[in-house]
């Protein structure tokens, strides 16, 4: 463990949690942790502390032999940053990094700072995923698309994007046919996939009708009790049963299932888009869920698993529902987008007076827009509610509960580094040196350390632990930390804020202060990349000017 070179690899902060815990480890001894330090003002003296309780814990006069001190302070692996100085103080057992070296080390190649993090080597993560909107099978037009059906289709939208993002191959269903949804979701820069041909879809459904009509566990509808939609009634635990078919982690109510030719088309674009992935990889069927129709969905999973024994491993992730604050009466998705893009306008329109014109003012309404709704509907936990205010004025300001903070920060980075290549251009200021020739070392301002350490070095663990799918997990349901990037983003916002608002970036044009420039300038393009990053994975434009 501490041999070998640190900077033969990315840095990352786990890898150091990781290894600092196993130079502590005693056997037979409960694992030691180690926690990040994220406070600005605990980052002034130290980045990891094992506290003083727990050492007390591990050695009963509560003394670290000064052995281990020296062990953790010449720690190398490959992966961890140097250690700076390590001491037992009053707060416990404290590490601070070699600063100097992690800022040269990270800012001098940026890239593996912007995907996310590698998987464990014991995690079996699938392959192939298909997310699965349920609730888009069900929308014939854009008056039935309700807000809980655009909370699913965003959340499955940002899961595919983090999961290319790791490498995997992903598959978004159902395919739309309706031109008004299609379109309404491009105006939040969603591209959702258009219809494929039906005859494949048809053939199935007719095989599945065919074969419940010899199942002893399904019979035909009662043509007066139930719907006309109804074709089938299926006994599910029977047919579960016969089938042996586990069914631990499902609802103990499911038993009659009225299935529909919608139920069925589902089915069958399910079937058919496994069978076209699979060829030799693992495969996982992950359906993003509206909790008015989970108990639904999960008939639908035992209904795939009935018809066809080869079906994919399935999961659900469950949408809690979306409540808008005091409503003059029932509000539609349209609605919704136009009353926050007027905000938008307004807002825009209020700081920036009539120069809020034209079609480049447009697209940067469209992003806000587009930011304002994406940060609302996914800055819970999934699982959670989500409360609209129409009325909100946070939303159009730079509140920290706004998408369109995020986005004034991005064009505040833009607009610096537009300055500063005009400057070069007119001879005011040199050129930007390669990332390897600059002095970090000028980097000593606490929000610098903070940029850097809580967010740079972080975002490829927030994006790779946004989204697990594995093949083998126990349990019907998924949970996710689809609200990590977007918390991430405003948390970020609010640090670089007070970093910018505090600090002079481009100063003078002295020869003295160059260096400190180079190095400023080269940590704000980091964080420009991550912020870019994140937004990509929720397909958010950054807009170059606000």
């Amino acid at each position: 463990m501490e041999t070998g070179c640190c900077g033969a690899q990315p840095l990352r902060v786990l890898e150091a949690l990781r290894a600092l815990s196993a130079v502590m480890q005693r056997p037979g001894a409960p694992p030691v942790t180690w926690f990040k330090e994220s406070s600005r003002r605990n980052l002034r003296s130290r980045d990891f502390l094992v506290p003083k309780g727990a050492l007390r814990k591990i050695y009963p006069d509560g003394k670290v032999p000064e052995d281990l001190i020296q062990r953790l302070s010449s720690l190398r692996a490959p992966g961890v940053p140097p250690v700076q100085k390590c001491l037992q103080d009053e707060a416990g057992l404290v590490i601070q990094l070699d600063r100097a070296f992690v800022f040269r080390a990270v800012l001098s190649d940026i890239s593996p700072y912007l995907k996310p993090a590698p998987m464990e080597p014991l995690e079996r993560e699938a392959d192939v995923v298909i997310l699965n909107c349920a609730p888009l099978h069900s929308c014939e037009g854009l008056g039935m698309f309700r807000l809980s059906h655009l909370r699913a289709v965003l959340l499955a939208d940002h899961l595919a994007e983090t999961l290319r993002m790791r490498g995997q191959q992903v598959h978004l269903l159902p395919a739309l046919h309706n031109k008004e949804i299609l379109d309404f979701l491009q105006h939040l820069q969603v591209s959702w996939p258009s219809i494929p041909d039906a005859a494949p879809a048809e053939e199935a459904v007719s095989r599945f009708q065919k074969y419940l009509k010899l199942c002893p566990c399904a019979g035909d509808a009662p043509p007066k009790e139930l719907p006309p939609s109804v074709l089938f009634n299926i006994r599910l635990k029977l047919c579960a049963e016969q089938q042996k078919i586990c069914l631990k982690g499902y609802d103990p109510n499911l038993d009659t299932f009225h299935v529909s030719r919608t139920d069925l088309l589902q089915v069958a674009a399910l079937q058919r888009c496994h069978r076209e992935s699979v060829d030799g990889v693992s495969c996982a069927v992950l359906h993003v869920v509206s909790c008015e129709d989970e108990f639904h969905q999960q008939k639908l999973d035992l209904l795939w698993r009935i018809l066809d024994p080869g079906a994919a491993s399935q999961k659900h992730l469950i949408c809690g529902p979306v409540k808008v604050l005091n409503p003059p009466g029932p509000v539609s998705c349209s609605q919704y987008f136009h009353v926050r893009r007027s905000q938008m306008q307004e807002a825009s329109v209020m700081k920036y007076g009539e120069s809020v014109k034209g079609s480049s003012w447009t697209e940067i309404i469209d992003s806000l827009t587009s930011a304002a709704v994406r940060f609302e509907m996914m800055s819970t936990p999934h699982r959670s509610q989500v409360r609209l205010d129409l009325e909100d004025s946070n939303i159009t300001t730079k509140g920290t509960k706004s998408g369109a903070f995020v986005m004034y920060n991005c064009a505040r980075l833009a607009t610096m580094f537009e300055s500063y290549n005009n400057a070069v251009t007119e001879g005011f200021y040199p050129a930007f040196p390669p990332p390897r020739e600059i002095n970090y070392s000028t980097l000593t301002e606490e929000g610098e350390w903070l940029l850097l350490f809580n967010y740079i070095m972080t975002f490829p663990e927030v994006l790779q632990q946004s989204v697990r799918v594995s093949v083998a997990s126990p349990g019907v349901r998924f949970t996710g930390n689809t609200e990590a990037v977007c918390k991430f983003l405003v948390n970020l916002s609010v640090d670089f804020s007070s970093y910018y608002n505090r600090v002079h970036i481009l100063g003078e044009p002295l020869q003295h202060l160059y260096q400190q420039m180079f190095g400023r300038l080269q940590l704000m393009r980091a964080v420009q990349s991550v912020l870019h990053s994140a937004l990509e994975s929720l397909h958010i434009r950054p807009p170059a000017q606000i």
